[in-house]
C-alpha cells in the first residue's frame, strides 16, 4: 500500500477572533499547499486522528482513545452537524487489527464529534462527508492522561493493520500544537460544572453560544496579553516538528504529562494525534518524507498553529 499523512492544527477561533491579514495569508498558503498535497495523493480512506472538547467524551466514562464504526458531528463553533462518512467495514477491519496487536481499544457504535475533527474535513476535502473516513478520538483534555508511548503503540498498530487493507490511506492529526485555552478541568469544579462535565448533558442552543462567546472573548484577552493562561512555546513546538521530520518518533515515549502541560499549556496533549499519526505513517510505508512544514505562533487562535505533510517512501 502507499500511505501518507497531514498535521493540521485546529482552532475554533478562526474566523472569529482573526490575526493580521499577513499571517491570514502566510496560513492560507499553507494549508492551500496541504489540499494540493491530498489532492494529489487521492486518498481511497482517510484515518483521523482527533481530540474532543467534552461534546461527545465525558469524564463518566473516558478512554485514553477510540475508534467510530459510525460518527457524528455536533457542529460547534460554525462547523458542519451531521454524519461523517465512516467506512464502517474499513474501521471493524482496522479496530481488530489494533486488538490483534494488544492494544486495548475502545471501539464506539456511534461516537460523537466535535470542530476537532469536523474542520480538518472541512478544509481539506470540503465537508465532513466527502470522503471515507475512520474517525479515532485520542483525549488530549481530560486528566489523567496516559503515556505517551501507549499512543505511539496505538498509532503503530493500526498503521499496520491499514497496511493490510491495500489502500492509499491518508493518516490525518487535527490539533496543538502548544496552547492553553479556557477548558474546563473536573478537579476543583465547581458542582454545577462538574456535573456537566462528568454526565455530559448536551448545551441548549443559548448555552452553546454563550460557551462559543466566552472563548471567542478568551481569545482577544489573550492576543491583548491580559490572560494568565501559558504563552504559546514556540521552541517546544518545533521540538516535536523537529522529531516528526526526523522520523525520531521513540523520542516521544520520555515526554511526560506534566512536562507536556508545563512547556506547552493545558491542552498540549493533542499533540498525542500528531504523534499516532505520523507513527502509523511509519508503520504503515517505513521511512517517510515530511515534504511541507508550515508554523506560526498565534496568540489570536490561542494557538501555535502548524501545517505539515508527509509521505511514506515505499
Amino acid at each position: 500500500m502507499t500511505a501518507a499523512a497531514v498535521g493540521l492544527s485546529h482552532s475554533p477561533l478562526i474566523g472569529k477572533n482573526d490575526p493580521a491579514p499577513d499571517v491570514l495569508a502566510r496560513v492560507a498558503e499553507a494549508v492551500a499547499g496541504a489540499r494540493e498535497f491530498v489532492r494529489a495523493y487521492d486518498p481511497e480512506l482517510v484515518v483521523l486522528y482527533a481530540p474532543d472538547h467534552y461534546n461527545g467524551f465525558f469524564c463518566k466514562e473516558m478512554p485514553p482513545f477510540c475508534l467510530a464504526t459510525e460518527a457524528h458531528a455536533v457542529g460547534d463553533f460554525g462547523t458542519a452537524a451531521g454524519p461523517l462518512s465512516v467506512d464502517t467495514a474499513a474501521a471493524k477491519a482496522l479496530a481488530q487489527g489494533v486488538l490483534d496487536r494488544g492494544v486495548d481499544l475502545t471501539v464506539s457504535a456511534r461516537m460523537t464529534v466535535d470542530h476537532g475533527f469536523a474542520q480538518p474535513l472541512e478544509v481539506l476535502f470540503g465537508g465532513i462527508d466527502q470522503v471515507p473516513v475512520v474517525p479515532v478520538f485520542v483525549n488530549g483534555v481530560a486528566t489523567p492522561l496516559g503515556p505517551v508511548s501507549r499512543i505511539r503503540a496505538l498509532g503503530t498498530a493500526v498503521g499496520e493493520a491499514a497496511a493490510e487493507l491495500d489502500r492509499r490511506v491518508l493518516f490525518l492529526a487535527s490539533g496543538g500544537l502548544s496552547h492553553d485555552p479556557p477548558v474546563p478541568v473536573l478537579d476543583g469544579a465547581p458542582p454545577r460544572v462538574a456535573d456537566a462535565l462528568i454526565e455530559g448533558r448536551p448545551p441548549t442552543p443559548e448555552q452553546r453560544a454563550r460557551g462559543e462567546e466566552r472563548v471567542v472573548q478568551a481569545g482577544r484577552d489573550y492576543a491583548a496579553g491580559s490572560t494568565a493562561m501559558i504563552p504559546i512555546n514556540p521552541d517546544w513546538d518545533h521540538r516535536l516538528l523537529d522529531h516528526l521530520e526526523k522520523e525520531e518518533l521513540a523520542e516521544f515515549d520520555s515526554w511526560s504529562v506534566e512536562d507536556m502541560a508545563r512547556e506547552g499549556g493545558g491542552s498540549a496533549h493533542e499533540v498525542r494525534a500528531w504523534i499516532a499519526a505520523f507513527a502509523s505513517l511509519a508503520a504503515a510505508s517505513g521511512p517517510y518524507e515530511m515534504t511541507s512544514r508550515f508554523y506560526e505562533a498565534i496568540p489570536a487562535w490561542i494557538a501555535g498553529f502548524a501545517v505539515a505533510t508527509a509521505r511514506g517512501q515505499a
